[in-house]
């Protein structure tokens, strides 16, 4: 299935802005309410055909921010837009637009599909709901992701964990998203299977002219299939640039803190890599 050809005006905008956003929440402890800020002062950019990783340890705000992007959360201050328009303005039909332009790949394929539905079926549901259902349509779609349509019988039991990626991939493919949020989309596979699946990611990206906002903890991974990198803790971004800036020449003490843990073989490479040089400090 092809898409329409974008205009100048729609081919000029980002695909997702984030601008100045602070997200929090209401905490009870006793009789005393608190207010914590999980998401505080971001600013990102996620531009059209481009890969931009999001990387942080975990309770550092990415999923809030995630979850934030998709409408899930009320924004204290600030504005998310997705391609120009912004999700907490925008009218109940722009948002069903908006809902089918970006799309979800999960962290654990064991459990993100329903283990009771077959593969048509789990691949078919979002083109039901939106009434656009066309049996080859999931044939193409099953393809696209290099499954056999002899497989479209089987349910995700008789899958292993990188077709069952693969077919999550597939349902996330099924209404011609512009922007995949992929949500730690390697980190429950095997190293071999991780670079197939990251492979196919980037075909995909070519073939489709997709915008990925990769979420990983495994530099690595992000080394590997990134354009840009976001470095973000304690709910704010510390450090962003391209991948050759934030590998290459760390700025932030975190970011080189990060670096610095990442395994290397070598043990004279371990001994002449930098070590940050100063502590990580303290986010106010």
């Amino acid at each position: 299935m092809t898409k329409p050809a974008k205009t100048a005006l729609e081919a000029s905008l980002k695909a997702i802005q984030i601008e100045d956003l602070a997200v929090e929440f209401a905490t009870r402890r006793g009789l005393r309410r608190d207010v914590v800020r999980a998401v505080d002062g971001v600013d990102l950019v996620l531009d059209q055909r481009e890969t931009l990783a999001l990387v942080g340890e975990s309770g550092c705000g990415k999923s809030t921010l995630v979850r934030t992007v998709f409408g899930l959360n009320r924004i204290a201050r600030g504005s998310v837009s997705v391609f120009g328009e912004d999700i907490a303005t925008a009218s109940p039909r722009v948002r069903r637009i908006m809902r089918r332009r970006i799309q979800m790949v999960f962290q654990d394929p064991y459990s993100s599909l329903n283990p009771h539905l077959t593969a048509h079926e789990i691949v078919a549901e979002p083109l039901r709901i939106n009434r656009v259902y066309r049996r080859e349509r999931v044939a193409e779609l099953m393809e696209q992701v290099g499954l056999s349509t002899d497989a479209l019988g089987k349910r995700p039991g008789e899958f292993s964990g990188g077709q069952r990626q693969r077919l999550g991939i597939a349902r996330a493919l099924a209404l011609e998203p512009d922007v995949l949020v992929l949500d730690e989309p390697v980190s429950a596979l095997d190293v071999s299977v991780q670079a197939q699946v990251l492979n196919l990611l980037t075909d995909l990206q070519e073939q489709l002219g997709l915008s990925y906002l990769f979420i990983a903890h495994d530099l690595s991974v992000i080394r590997h299939i990134a354009s840009r990198v976001a470095v973000m803790r304690a709910g704010q971004i510390v450090e962003t640039g391209t991948r050759a800036e934030v590998f290459d020449n760390p700025q932030h003490p975190y970011t080189q803190m990060l670096l610095a843990a990442v395994p290397v073989p070598d043990p004279h490479q371990r001994r002449d890599r930098a070590a940050p040089a100063a502590p990580v400090p303290a986010v106010p």
